[in-house]
């Protein structure tokens, strides 16, 4: 799972936040089913980069959306989730479109991550 996470230490939005959107965004989209064991705490952050107590902080937050549950010995797992989100092929067309010109303009991935969430808070 750890190779599905990256964390841009330039970016603006803190670590913590990063890591949280990303494992929100797998478990949204069922690349991490429920019961999936996620890593523990100083695995992630040692494959990230990252202190201890940032992915701590992530998953905190995880737990706090009832996304995760973190239990001693147990490990962290996904809690069970009612559907994960259904990407229609419109939407799917549009973020292909959309990656299409980031290319053509030699905008990387993490501008484009950054431009999007510009765009969310708005």
């Amino acid at each position: 799972m750890s190779t599905q996470i990256s964390v841009d230490l330039q970016a603006a939005t803190p670590p913590y936040e990063q890591i949280r959107s990303q494992i929100a965004s797998l478990i949204s989209l069922g690349d991490l089913p429920s019961g999936s064991k996620l890593p523990t705490v100083r695995a992630l952050a040692t494959d990230l980069g990252v202190a201890a107590g940032t992915v701590a902080r992530a998953y905190k937050e995880l737990e706090a959306e009832e996304l995760i549950t973190s239990r001693r010995r147990a490990g962290t797992v996904v809690n069970e989730r009612p559907q994960p989100v259904d990407t229609s092929e419109d939407l799917l067309a549009a973020v292909d479109h959309l990656w299409a010109l980031a290319v053509a303009q030699k905008v990387d991935a993490a501008t484009l991550k950054a431009l999007v969430a510009r765009r969310e808070r708005k």
